[in-house]
């Protein structure tokens, strides 16, 4: 018998929440943050509160969970729904720790996200200062898609006064996010 997608995603909620195996619950994670590609998936995720697990898995010391994490976050907020949910349960400041992260993927995928999340009423964090300070950094990177994607972040979502109020700020300090490596 053929397990319908929503059993088989509860299937792989059910597996991350029993296993004990960390990398079963690596790739588990993997395939729900595939799975949250495609909008027909949404309401299946949201009904077995994934996002809510990406969301959880942001904290994590695992890189690999919290890469997988805020890819699949990526994936959902595109849509309005999962967008308003993620914002409601504050979701922005975990990622916008991921900024920090080491590892490349999830670095780009956590700005992409804060693109994403951008709405008239979330701008004042998903742009907050010191996040506006990481991407003028960022748009120094010799990765040309971090640098590229950093600019864009920087060109169409924040305003000229706050991008140079970063400026004035990061001339005066030498602490900064560090760059993922390459």
């Amino acid at each position: 018998m053929e397990l319908g997608r929503l059993e088989y995603l509860q299937a792989l909620v059910t597996e991350f929440q029993v296993t004990d195996s960390a990398e079963a619950k690596e790739q588990v994670l993997a395939n729900l943050a595939n799975f949250a590609y495609d909008p027909k998936n949404y309401e299946y995720l949201r009904q077995l509160q994934v996002l809510d697990l990406f969301l959880d898995m942001l904290t994590e010391d695992n890189e690999t969970l919290v890469e997988f994490a805020i890819g699949g976050l990526c994936n959902l907020c595109l849509d309005k729904t999962n967008k308003e949910y993620i914002l409601e349960a504050n979701g922005v400041e975990p990622i916008i720790n991921c900024l920090s992260s080491s590892n490349e993927e999830t670095v780009v995928s956590a700005v992409t996200t804060l693109m994403f999340l951008t709405t008239p009423q979330s701008r004042h964090q998903t742009t907050a200062l010191p996040v506006v300070e990481c991407m003028l950094r960022f748009s120094l990177s010799a990765n040309r898609r971090l640098s590229n994607l950093a600019s864009l972040f920087l060109e169409d979502y924040c305003s000229p006064p706050q991008v140079e109020e970063a400026r004035s700020l990061s001339k005066h300090t030498a602490v900064g996010i560090p760059l993922p490596k390459d």
